[in-house]
């Protein structure tokens, strides 16, 4: 039985005659954490919405042995985007509270324990307008992940945390990773995976330019091999 819990084929997506992605395949299996590095404009985001149902494409996507747009698929994904979106009039609370009403789920405490995580504990009584960009950022955050999701999507996630919740996000993804779950984290900061990614994509021009693992290369390789594609402009 495969282990794959996320996984893309053959994914295209045009803008008009803008090409982002070009025929981009991969997986994401379960306890295993998947990076996706390149420059702003290298399609990361793209593909990343695609994965959520966010956009049309062409190719296939899979969440488990589900399309990625089925409700089944969405139960079983967590998206964190790269820019916050909250509702205005709910409080922190009552996101964490409509999350689970939509997957009729009980609070088990787990969205609790997560806002103390993340210090929110002390906004649960805030509305969303009232929160700063790292505060609306941290309850994205909570709110993709109250539900339990298997496949979490996390697109440029450290942008805009204090150093507290960047942290415990980190700490949240290898946390992820040890239960089983299948991470997916797409971001231009190198230093900001280096300790716990497993494989790693790298993107120029919408398509895949290399990929890396952590059992074949360190770390500093990465960033090494990183630098040789985007500003040589190699593709292996």
């Amino acid at each position: 039985m495969s282990d794959e819990l996320l996984r893309v084929e053959h994914v295209t997506k045009n803008y008009g005659k803008t090409v982002a992605n070009r025929d981009i395949s991969f997986s994401v299996d379960a306890g295993q954490c998947a990076v996706l590095l390149g420059p702003n404009g290298a399609g990361k985001s793209t593909i990343i919405k695609c994965i959520a149902g966010l956009l049309r494409f062409r190719g296939d996507i899979f969440i488990g042995a589900a399309p990625n747009k089925s409700l089944e698929a969405k139960r079983r994904l967590g998206y964190i985007p790269e820019m916050p979106a909250v509702y205005e009039l709910l409080t922190v609370a009552e996101h964490l509270e409509f999350v689970r009403r939509a997957w009729r789920m009980e609070d088990d405490g787990y969205g609790g324990a997560l806002l103390e995580r993340l210090e929110l504990d002390d906004k649960r009584d805030k509305l969303g307008r009232e929160l700063s960009k790292g505060m609306q950022q941290k309850l994205s955050i909570a709110c993709a992940m109250v539900h339990r999701p298997d496949v979490l999507i996390f697109d440029e996630p450290l942008v805009g945390l204090d150093p507290h919740a960047i942290k415990e996000l980190k700490a949240i993804f290898r946390e992820l990773r040890n239960e089983g779950r299948a991470v997916l984290i797409s971001t231009h900061m190198i230093d900001s995976v280096e300790d716990y990614w497993d494989v790693a994509h790298i993107m120029m021009n919408g398509e895949f330019a290399a990929t890396c693992r952590a059992d074949e290369t360190a770390g500093r390789d990465l960033e090494a091999r990183f630098f040789e594609i985007t500003e040589g402009g190699e593709k292996a």
